[in-house]
């Protein structure tokens, strides 16, 4: 029983040492996901908000608390990214306002949605092209919005600019106060189909989309546009709206990070993209988004993987939190495999290393006993027949396995002989004196 509890012991202080070279490791594994972010958005009622609504509840579901920041849209958005102080972790931002210089420290995670310019005027007004803008009043989109620098770029292809239009800094409900209200003949504005200000608009029989007949040559010339359709009738069957097919040019909004952001919220962030974009909209077949494709920063590292091969396996049966655990330690079961495999390679012959050693040890010692026998005289007898059964009495509480059972019983032999021989001398010198 000792030996066998020895046996354990030695295994278990093996399973300490094995568990604190895990404890070591563990803390140079990646730091876990915080359980809170923000993310900024745009202005309430828009598309942005909308999207970053419906992605915060899907984080939620998952122990992840997510931060909805309004703001005035796309550039105030990759303000607040670029800006350590603000706390701004990732962005919504229209396609064709970045690139890698203006992008330092971002990363692109996939674009989600098509996000057309929408050209509104009042029915009455005949606007066929852009280029017919010139001269009128004109609603680009607010300081800050994505709208405005892709609203000028477009009316500048046009012949259309300050010098020969009045071009206001007008967005959202007060561009189409302003076009209601008849102080701008038309709003310029980038923004998805879902979003509540362009549903409403659309359905407004007091105006008209303008239907971009050239769509397909802005697509050409500017590689971040696409070209899009609605068709005829979408919004409403019943009255028919719109009246006709309306060709729309297109960037798409993206999902924007700070390449700090965590790998594992990067993830997170797209399966919630899937599950609000996956399904497809007006514009869109499902299945499209969130995409790879109309990105203009390089894709994560996180994002290129999960558009290859889609969300962690783990995640797809475990919680977010169980699932990310196992993924983090996983990293270090190989290089733990090398450390404890060779450590529980050793025990065993360590072991019977420790077992032979008290075998050993007690023929040494009866090995000095029998090189005495022959010098010792009566009394010395008495002294050497007192050590043998010290001897024996510690060999018989001696215990070992039973592989080496016959060491042990060749050793209480050995012990038996050597008192033999000294009982022997005894009598030699009882006899002789």
């Amino acid at each position: 029983m000792k030996s066998s509890r020895s046996f354990w012991v030695m295994y278990g202080l093996a399973a300490v040492v094995a568990a604190a070279g895990f404890a070591v490791a563990y803390h140079f594994v990646g730091a876990p996901p915080p359980r809170a972010f923000r993310l900024a958005a745009g202005a309430k009622g828009g598309a942005y908000y909308q999207f970053a609504q419906q992605y915060a509840t899907f984080m939620a579901a998952r122990g992840i608390q997510v931060e909805v920041r309004e703001t005035a849209g796309t550039v105030e958005n990759l303000r607040l990214l670029q800006d350590p102080a603000a706390g701004v972790d990732v962005a919504l931002v229209q396609g064709g306002v970045l690139d890698e210089r203006s992008g330092a420290g971002l990363v692109g995670l996939g674009a989600v949605c098509y996000e057309p310019l929408w050209v509104f005027h009042r029915a009455e007004t005949n606007f066929a092209l852009l280029r017919d803008l010139k001269g009128h009043a004109l609603a680009v989109g607010g300081e800050g919005s994505g709208t405005r620098p892709l609203a000028m770029k477009l009316l500048a292809a046009n012949g259309v600019h300050e010098a020969n239009s009045t071009l206001l800094a007008l967005g959202g409900t007060n561009a189409e106060s302003a076009l209601l209200e008849g102080r701008v003949d038309a709003i310029l504005l980038v923004s998805s189909v879902e979003a509540e200000l362009v549903r409403r608009l659309l359905l407004d029989t007091r105006l008209a989309p303008l239907s971009f007949a050239r769509a397909q040559a802005y697509a050409r010339r500017f590689r971040t546009l696409s070209a899009a359709r609605l068709p005829q009738g979408i919004m409403d069957l019943e009255r028919n709206l719109p009246a006709t097919d309306v060709r729309l040019v297109s960037p798409a909004a993206t999902l924007v990070a700070r390449a700090s952001f965590h790998p594992a919220l990067q993830d997170l962030t797209l399966q919630a993209a899937s599950s609000v974009h996956a399904a497809g909209d007006i514009l869109a077949e499902p299945g499209v988004f969130p995409t790879r494709l109309y990105v203009d920063l390089p894709l994560s590292r996180e994002a290129e993987r999960y558009f290859k091969f889609g969300p962690p396996v783990l995640q797809r049966y475990l919680p977010f939190w169980v699932a990310n655990t196992i993924d983090r330690i996983k990293v270090m079961v190989v290089p733990f495999l090398v450390l404890l495999l060779p450590l529980f390679k050793i025990v065993p012959p360590t072991f019977r290393w420790r077992v032979r050693r008290k075998i050993t040890r007690g023929y040494r010692e009866l090995h000095v006993l029998d090189a005495r026998i022959a010098q010792a005289d009566l009394a010395g007898g008495d002294e050497l027949l007192a050590e043998i059964e010290r001897m024996e009495r510690e060999v018989l509480h001696l215990s070992v396995p039973l592989g080496f059972a016959d060491q042990l019983y060749n050793l209480r032999t050995h012990i038996a002989l050597v008192r033999e021989r000294i009982q022997a001398r005894r009598r030699s010198c009882g006899a002789q004196g």
